[in-house]
């Protein structure tokens, strides 16, 4: 008897929180002393776009293009790729759409594009590396997105950029498709709005240099924590040192948003820091403008970032930033979120 009343206990208390976070989903996404914080959705596929405006998402921050290719029989080609884009932007507007160039390389691999056999695939011919040199491949794919981008509300990002000579590259690319189009006379976003992935230490190194030709950041924290800290979390023998409150990881974090700030350009994370409720007022804290995280995990955020004062994460993030232990970071932040949203973790 007393363990059917404990848990017809945790049934109530669950069926309560899920209540709170429905009602959350109409609700903006500010905190207590009034600091807008923007929301935006991961999504695979264009059909995944009706799902971001049911959980109160205020848009797309990525769209991951490469599952259009890993998941058709056939690599996707100019006409193929562009119905998705537009679909999505359709979709969604007058929200925003944020679709990354093809991430194709590490654990994403398709049987019709060969790949050679690596050793450190994470380290090797992937992602904006396979793209500068697969031009046809690259070309489709950008003529694709600008077509797209006559919608009104596209933008476009690179991954894995790992210093300037490859962002020179890629948009001197995108320059000429746009020439292209234009010749044709077939319409685009003139303006369309181009950033970048953060996810190579290098590249929150000259984060300053890449800030002053983009229009944003997106940190991939997935890879940057990885790259920097030199871990496979896959790895069960080593996964423990992946630590997203690594000093390192912090201060990387903090100077990729300072850079951004200086050039008036906003920042958001898409990896999965960012959907995680105890470590999101960190990101905020650290000067991140944006979460973009997976449509179900908007409710909770949300939820989070309502309960929180942005002066909290603020003293967070100069402790972690003062701070030497990863454990103490994570503990700090662990201590906030349940004191300011105690139910998203009673049954933690």
């Amino acid at each position: 008897d007393q363990t059917l009343f404990e848990y017809g206990q945790l049934i109530q208390k669950k069926a309560s929180l899920e209540d709170r976070l429905r009602d959350t989903i109409q609700q903006p996404a500010v905190t207590l002393d009034g600091q807008q914080v923007t929301l935006t959705a991961n999504i695979e596929q264009a059909s995944d776009a009706a799902e971001v405006r049911a959980v109160g998402a205020e848009g797309v921050g990525l769209f991951r293009t490469e599952y259009l290719f890993i998941n058709s029989e056939t690599p996707p080609g100019e006409e193929q790729q562009y119905k998705a884009y537009r679909s999505a932007a359709v979709a969604l507007d007058p929200l925003p759409l944020t679709i990354r160039t093809l991430d194709l390389g590490g654990d994403k691999l398709m049987a019709h594009i060969p790949l050679p056999r690596e050793m450190n695939p994470f380290l090797g011919w992937r992602a904006i590396r396979f793209c500068l040199q697969e031009r046809d491949i690259f070309r489709e794919q950008l003529r694709a997105i600008l077509r797209a981008s006559a919608q009104g509300n596209v933008k476009m990002m690179f991954p894995m950029i790992s210093g300037l000579d490859e962002l020179l590259q890629a948009t001197a690319i995108v320059e000429e498709h746009k020439a292209e189009l234009r010749n044709e006379k077939i319409p685009f976003d003139e303006n369309i709005q181009i950033g970048a992935m953060i996810e190579t230490p290098s590249a929150a190194i000259v984060s300053d240099s890449l800030a002053k030709r983009l229009k944003f950041f997106s940190i991939g924290t997935n890879d940057l924590i990885q790259y920097s800290l030199a871990v496979d979390r896959m790895n069960e023998k080593i996964a423990h040192l992946y630590e997203p409150t690594h000093p390192a990881i912090v201060r990387l974090i903090k100077a990729t948003t300072e850079a951004a700030h200086r050039h008036g350009i906003k920042v958001s994370v898409c990896g999965e820091m960012a959907g995680d409720p105890e470590l999101c007022a960190l990101l905020l804290g650290l000067g991140v403008d944006e979460l973009s995280v997976s449509p179900p995990l908007i409710p909770p955020v949300k939820f989070l970032v309502r309960r929180l004062k942005m002066s909290e994460a603020k003293s967070l993030a100069e402790f972690a930033l003062d701070c030497e232990s990863a454990a103490e970071i994570l503990g700090r932040c662990q201590v906030l979120a349940r004191q300011i949203a105690p139910s998203l973790f009673e049954n933690k």
